[in-house]
C-alpha cells in the first residue's frame, strides 16, 4: 500500500510509521490522519509484523493538528465544530493504537504537540530524544486537550501534576518528562533511531499474544477492582497459556534454552 504523506517500512517483525510532512513539521491533516488509521489496521493484519514504531520524519515528530483543514472548510464568518474531525479521523486512530494486539512504540524526535503528542502518549511504549519537546498547546490557542489527553495523561503522571501541566501549556524538555514518568527512556538526538529499533526488535522476538493481554490489562487495571482485575488476569491466562509460544516457553524453560517465540 502507498501513501501521500507516511513512510512505511517493514523489517525484521518490525513495522515502522514515520510521518513524512516535514514541511509542515508534521502537521496532522486530515489525509495523514487518514492514512495513519489505515497504516495501522494494515499493521495489525500483517502476520509478520510483532511490533510497530511510530515516528517522524525530519526536525520533530508533530506540531499538532494541521487547523488549516478546519479551517477551510468554513463559509465566510461560520465558526467551526472542532469535536466533528476529533470523532472521524483522531479517534479512529487511538482506537487502533490502543487495540491493536501488538505493542506500539512512539519515538519523539524534537517537537511533539497537541494531538500529535497524545497520540503518541497513547502509545505502548514512549521513547524520546534529548532534544525533544512535549507541549500540550492546546490552552494557548483557547482550547482544551483532545486526541485522549485527558485519559492518558492522569492515567501516567496522577491527576494533580496533569492538571497543572495540560492548564499551563508549557513546554517539558526530555528529562523532565522521564522524571515525571510521561515516557520510558531518554537516548541521545543521533541514537534514537537505532536504540528505537533495537527496542522494537526485542519486543518483536516476544510472545505477541501474551504482550497484546498485558495491554489488556493496563488498560484496564485503573478501571476495575481488584477482584475484576483478577478475574480478567486469570480470563486472558487461560487463553494465552493455549498459545505455541506458552508451551515454547514452558518446554523451553524446563530444558534449559533459550525460547524461539513465533508470535502465535
Amino acid at each position: 500500500m502507498s501513501y501521500n504523506t507516511l513512510l512505511v517500512e517493514n523489517a525484521d517483525g518490525v513495522t515502522t510509521i514515520t510521518l513524512n510532512r516535514p514541511e509542515s513539521l508534521n502537521a496532522l491533516s486530515f489525509e495523514l490522519l487518514r492514512e495513519l488509521r489505515d497504516a495501522l489496521v494494515a499493521a495489525g493484519k500483517d502476520a509478520e509484523c510483532r511490533c510497530v514504531v511510530l515516528t517522524g520524519a525530519g526536525r520533530g515528530f508533530t506540531s499538532g493538528a494541521d487547523l488549516k483543514d478546519t479551517m477551510m472548510e468554513l463559509k465566510p464568518g461560520e465558526r467551526p465544530d472542532l469535536g466533528q474531525p476529533l470523532h472521524t479521523t483522531y479517534h479512529p486512530v487511538l482506537r487502533e493504537i490502543r487495540h491493536l494486539e501488538k505493542p506500539v512504540i512512539a519515538a519523539i524526535n524534537g517537537v511533539a504537540a497537541g494531538a500529535g503528542l497524545n497520540i503518541a502518549l497513547a502509545c505502548d511504549v514512549v521513547v524520546a530524544a534529548k532534544s525533544a519537546k512535549l507541549i500540550q498547546a492546546f490552552v494557548r490557542i483557547g482550547l482544551i486537550p483532545d486526541a485522549g489527553g485527558t485519559w492518558s495523561v492522569p492515567r501516567l503522571i496522577g491527576r494533580a501534576r496533569a492538571t497543572r501541566w495540560l492548564m499551563s501549556g508549557d513546554a517539558l524538555d526530555a528529562d523532565t518528562a522521564f522524571d515525571w514518568g510521561l515516557i520510558t527512556d531518554v537516548f541521545a538526538d543521533d541514537e534514537l533511531q537505532a536504540k528505537t529499533q533495537a527496542l522494537a526488535a526485542r519486543m518483536a522476538a516476544q510472545p505477541t499474544r501474551a504482550l497484546a493481554a498485558i495491554k489488556q490489562l493496563m488498560d484496564s487495571t485503573l478501571d476495575l477492582d481488584l477482584e475484576g482485575q483478577i478475574a480478567r488476569e486469570a480470563r486472558l491466562q487461560s487463553q494465552i497459556g493455549f498459545t505455541d509460544d506458552a508451551m515454547e516457553g514452558i518446554s523451553a524453560f524446563v530444558q534449559k534454552r533459550e525460547a524461539r517465540f513465533k508470535g502465535k
